[in-house]
């Protein structure tokens, strides 16, 4: 008898498959982004509705076998980091730290105001301001005022900044302490 029920369990399982949550799914469980839907927005190359916080809802893809409860097939939503965006382009800030730096429109254009005036009243810094202008700029460490990234192509050369604080552990490798 129990056997029997047990055949007719497996025989159900197996028919109507079973409906798994998959915001909790492994890695390599799951594709995110799912590739047949356009989640790209063309005018900020990020995500379509990514916030400020730094986070969008994108469809994912389980894999073969595994369907989403609530959705009924494999497909569900799931949170991606993704910088966000307010208008400001990279390349326009480039070529505006670079022909017109020395008056501080690179600056002004970003919103620090007060940067430009001085940039502006010391002919970029005797030049050497707009200098590391340029370099600050071209490595993404000097961003918009209002906190967001520049858009940039989404494959394209996007820098990420790791920093480091008292919390941050580094694993000790054995050829530190060669003798």
């Amino acid at each position: 008898m129990l056997k029997s029920l047990f055949l007719v369990f497996l025989l159900i399982t197996l028919v109507y498959g079973v409906a798994y949550d998959c915001t909790t799914l492994l890695m390599g469980q799951y594709l995110c982004p799912e590739p047949g839907r356009n989640q790209i927005d063309p005018k900020t190359q990020q995500f379509y509705g990514c916030e400020r916080n730094g986070l969008a809802k994108v469809w994912c893809i389980a894999a073969d076998g595994i369907e989403c409860i609530g959705t009924n097939n494999n497909t569900f939503t799931k949170e991606m980091p993704c910088k966000w965006t307010n208008g400001y382009h990279l390349d326009t800030v480039l070529l505006l730290s670079v022909f017109t730096g020395m008056f501080g429109l690179d600056r002004f254009y970003l919103g620090y105001y007060g940067m430009g005036l001085l940039k502006a009243c010391t002919l970029g810094g005797f030049f050497i301001g707009q200098l590391v202008d340029i370099i600050l700029i071209a490595l993404q460490i000097v961003r918009p005022a209002d906190g967001s990234h520049y858009i940039i192509p989404y494959y394209g050369a996007g820098v990420n900044i790791i920093r480091s604080n008292n919390e941050t552990y580094r694993v000790p490798r054995d050829d530190w302490n060669r003798a």
